[in-house]
Formats: structure tokens, sequence, C-alpha cells
């Protein structure tokens, strides 16, 4: 395993070449500052539009205006300041700016807050005429037309008014779990494969599983989550405050559960959500005999749930410098044309990508930015298969927003979350097939296919059984109880042995893993990456079957930001997530693959 690491470097012993380009949005400290203080000043000005959003068509759409060069000029100051604490989340210059930044959204927030409510009190036919009065606003309509479908869960201005003024208070959960997951919590030291001593860290835990020395995985399992067995109670405290934060919000906005306003807010139907957990209960067949074959592959009499993300193939080591993970990446998203990869190629040579771990550097992987920025991308590459999927995954979310706000205004440059994996997922899969159609080895081969199935099963499944456990633990907490750690760990534990099945020792240890899992503060985040990958799956397909017809169709759903709502673009890239195909259709591949396995092992 090509992933030793004795000392980690220093965040200024990274060569240049392979940090992210911070400096296009702010060369230094000072011209920040500038941004803050325009921010401050537009922000308080913004005031004289209150109780008179409604008068007129030219003070509706100036006050829109207005609002939007606010949220895009804050959102560089914060992205940036955020950006930047990644680094390196010891600086503490660092943590004061993002400290800042966040304290000036909120104002932003606050000083805004009586926009949408006064829109509200416009009636409908008026508004009709607006459009007309001022041509500008027909920018707005589809905007308008999403708050006005919200109308019921809009606040008065005084009560959005007070709401605004908490999120520096309510965003406090998920700051303190960040800290502590990322700057203070410190793991044991376990020795590697060749008898030293290595660290375990957030960047090399999942590398350190992949270990083929069953005893390196075993000591990084336990030593990993016996440490976050010690702080659970605070990881409980810290999870359970950010869901009261999200009830709370709910019963204020008079939705009948968190998870319906948070499904709302896209447009999303619940029964979507639960759709994906019915056809993940209905498949868990697939993945026990897929649990049976690695069992099997590597030869051991129980398999554990520290033996489920090493390759099942051990005479096969892909050992892939960053140099050649891009290679690979630009040839396997070649289906794409020439449009898409001279984007990527462009984001490679543009410091896009802040490639290596060094100290205090965020664990894991995310793309970044706002709509006047780079799509920057976080990595801590590894020189695993692994790290080169990493590399298409967030490429697929950067191009994604590349393409968005190249293509559309302020107000529909972004994207919702619904859709926000599946650019991401098209890439891996056509990785993925890339190197299936070129692999000449048997034992690659086997590898590969076994890399597709492990993409099935943390995806679809193991997102899934973190989607089910996120409705669980609301409703739990929604019906009046006290979220503890003992239940969260309880609950979790059971689950895992729902999803792998009779042929996996569920060990002790797993029960805790809740707690390392960050996507719990984001509101029914990962059900997402689930959706995500089944739409992926059905458009990767159409672009390997059906070429330029396909492309085209998937690079206006790039282009198409938030123009309409996420259901609605997909179907126009052609998917239809209300439906239950896309899943199931998704899950027979799984299917396929596992019998496919089976024959070779």
């Amino acid at each position: 395993m090509e992933n030793k690491k004795v000392d980690l470097k220093e965040r200024k012993d990274i060569p240049v070449e392979y940090t992210w380009d911070l400096e296009s949005m702010y060369k230094d400290k000072e011209t920040w500052e500038r941004d803050i203080y325009k921010v401050q000043k537009k922000s308080e000005e913004y005031s004289k539009y209150k109780e008179k959003v409604g008068q007129s068509a030219d003070i509706l759409l100036q006050a829109l205006k207005d609002r939007d060069d606010l949220y895009r000029t804050v959102s560089n100051v914060y992205s940036y300041a955020n950006m930047k604490l990644d680094q390196d989340t010891r600086v503490g210059e660092s943590q004061a700016l993002l400290d800042k930044a966040l304290s000036i959204y909120v104002k932003v927030q606050e000083s805004t807050s009586f926009l949408v409510p006064e829109i509200l009190q416009i009636d409908p036919e008026e508004l009709d005429k607006y459009y007309a009065e001022a041509s500008g606003l027909k920018l707005y309509k589809q905007h308008l037309e999403d708050i006005l479908r919200q109308r019921e869960h809009v606040l008065s201005t005084k009560e959005e008014n007070l709401l605004a003024q908490m999120g520096e208070v309510t965003s406090a959960p998920e700051q303190i779990y960040s800290m502590l997951n990322s700057a203070d919590i410190k793991f044991p030291i376990i020795k590697d494969e060749d008898g030293k001593d290595i660290e375990i860290t957030q960047g090399n835990f999942v590398p350190l599983m992949e270990s083929k020395d069953r005893n390196v995985r075993k000591a990084a399992f336990e030593g990993l989550y016996h440490t976050y067995e010690n702080f659970k109670n605070t990881y409980a405290q810290t999870l359970s405050g950010n869901m009261k934060k999200n009830i709370f919000s709910a019963k204020v906005r008079k939705y009948n559960s968190s998870i319906e306003a948070s499904l709302e807010q896209n447009n999303i139907p619940v029964s979507v959500y639960d759709n994906l957990i019915k056809s993940v209960h209905n498949n868990m067949d697939s993945m026990y005999r897929y649990m049976d074959i690695r069992k099997r592959a590597l030869g051991v009499e129980e398999l554990h749930m520290y033996d489920l993300y090493t390759p099942i193939v051990k005479y096969v080591d892909f050992n892939i410098p960053y140099e050649q993970g891009k290679d690979l990446v630009i040839k396997g998203l070649s289906p794409l044309k020439e449009e898409y990869i001279d984007v990527l190629k462009k984001g490679f040579d543009s410091r896009w990508v802040d490639v290596y771990e060094n100290k205090g550097k965020r664990s894991g992987a995310y793309s970044s930015g706002t709509y006047d920025s780079k799509p920057f991308i976080l990595l801590n590459y590894q020189n695993t298969l692994d790290s080169v999927f990493t590399i298409a995954h967030e490429m697929g979310h950067s191009l994604h927003s590349y393409f968005s706000k190249g293509n559309q205004p302020y107000i529909y440059g972004g994207y919702s979350i619904f859709v926000a994996e599946v650019a991401s997922t098209v890439n891996e899969t056509l990785l993925l097939d890339y190197m299936l159609k070129n692999v000449k080895d048997e034992g690659e081969r086997l590898y590969l296919l076994n890399h597709y199935l492990e993409q099935f099963r943390t995806t679809v499944y193991r997102q899934t059984m973190f989607a089910e456990f996120e409705k669980m633990i609301y409703e739990y907490a929604e019906a009046g109880n006290a979220i503890t750690a003992d239940y969260l760990s309880n609950t979790y534990k059971k689950l895992n042995e729902k999803y792998y099945g009779p042929n996996v020792v569920i060990d002790d240890e797993i029960a805790i893993e809740w707690a390392r899992i960050p996507h719990f503060y984001y509101n029914y985040y990962v059900f997402q990456y689930a959706t995500g990958y089944s739409a992926a799956v059905s458009l990767s397909q159409q672009i390997l079957a059906e070429k330029d017809i396909a492309v085209e169709r998937y690079l206006n759903f790039l282009k198409s930001g938030s123009s309409d709502y996420p259901i609605n673009v997909l179907k126009m890239a052609g998917v239809d997530m209300t439906t239950e195909e896309p899943v199931n259709n998704a899950l027979k591949l799984f299917g396929k693959l596992v019998d496919e396995m089976d024959q070779l092992v």
C-alpha cells in the first residue's frame, strides 16, 4: 500500500502549483476587509426598501438587484474565509476571519429578512402587471413564483428578522462539531504494514482501512472509533443541538415535520425520500450476496466491519501519482466531448485544486467557491484509486458550477442540492467504464469491478442507511424524546445489521460511526447521494449509448443552474426521479455486477 506518511508537511512546504489560488479571490486581508466594509454599508442602506417593496415594479426590481449584489459580495467574503481556514484549521487569524465573515453574513440575512414577507403581500394580479411595467423583473419570474409557492411558510417581517438574528447562534453546533472533528481530536499511533509508527488521521483513515494487512485495518478501526467513543456525549449533544435548530425552524414555519421543511425548499416530494428507502429495502439480497462474495474472496472465517474497504483482489495494487491520476480522468471523461474536456484541463492548469494533505488541513474533499471565483476543489490526495475517483467526482461538481454560472445570471447561477451529486457521479461512472474497457489483466478487471460494486455499496446502500438513520432520529426527537449517545449508537448499530446482513460481524465499535459523519449536520442532505447516483447511472448509460445527442442534453442540464425546479431539470436531461424506476434500475445493475463478480471470484 503506497500511502504511508511518517510526518505530514506544514502548509508552507507544499509546492504552490499543488495549492489552490485563493489570491485570485482576495490578494490580501486588506482587500477582503474592503468587501466586509462594503457589505456592512450596503446592508445598512438596504433598510430604505422596508415597507416599500410592493409599492411599484421599479422598487421591487431594484430591491431584488441590490439584494443580489449584497449576497454576491458576502458569499465571496464568507467562502474565502472558510477555505482559508480549511487549508490549516490551526491558524487563529483564519478562525477570526471566518467568525467575522459569519457575523457579517448573519447581518446581511437580518437586513434583507423583510424582503420575502413583503413580496408575499403583493397581490398576484398586481405582480403580473409589474412584469409588464418593468421588463427586468421577467428575469426574476421563476424566483418570485418559487417564493409565492412557499407563502404559508414565510413569517411576518418582524419574525423573519428575529430568525435572521439567531443565525450566528444556531450555527454553533455545526461550528463546534467542525472544530472538534478537524482541529482538536487526536487519534492514536499504530504500526503500519512495515511495523513503523503511523498516526491515524482523518485523511489517512480510509487508506489504512484499504490496507492488505488485516492487523493494520483492525488497529486503525479500533483506534479511530475508541477515540470517538471517548467523546460520544459531546458529539451527541452537538448533533442534538443541530437537530433542535432544524425542528424549531420547521415548527415555526408551520411544516408538518423537519423532513418536509427541508425537501420543500427544492420542491421535492417526501415520497422521493421514502421511495428510495423502500427500493433499497427491496434489494437487500444483492448486498447480502456481495458481502458473501467479499467474505469468500478474503478467505476469512468472519467478515468484520474493518474488512469492508480493503480490495478483495490481493495481488493488484494501484499506485497512481497525482499527475497520472489527472491524465486518467481526462481520458475517462472523453465521451463528454471537447467543450467539457477543455474546461476540465483549464481547471487542472489554473490552480483550482488544493491537492495534498498538510498539518491542520480539513479532512475529506469538496468543491467550493462562488459565482465570481474559480470553482475550487479541496483534496487530500493519497495515490490510491479512490483518490483518482475523488478527482473525477469533485471536478464534476466544479464543472457543473462553471457551466451553471457561465450560462445563468447570478440569481440562477447555483444549483439545487438535489442535483448536486449527479454531475460528480456521472464523472465517476464514465471513468470506471473507461478503465473497465481498457483493462488487460483479469485481476485488475476484478479489482475495478469490486470498485464499481463499492460505489454502489457506499453511495446507494450506505447513504440510504444514513438517510434512514437521519429520518429515524428526527422522528424520535419530534415525538418528544431526548437524543442521547446511547440511543444514537443503538439505532445506528441496528441499521448496520439490517443493511449488511448475516454474512458480516457488526462490530460494537461501528455503533459510534455516526459521530464522524459531518453530513448529519447538513439537514437531510445524504439521501441525495443515493438518488443522485441512480440518476447519474441512467445519464452515463445514455451518454455512452446515444453519444452526441445525450451529451448535448447533459451539457444543457449542467448549464441550467436553478432556472427551473430540480425535478424538472433532471427530466429534461432524461431522468424522472418522481418514479422508482431510476433507483430500481441502478440496483438491477448492481445485481448484475454481483453476478459477474460471483463468477470471477
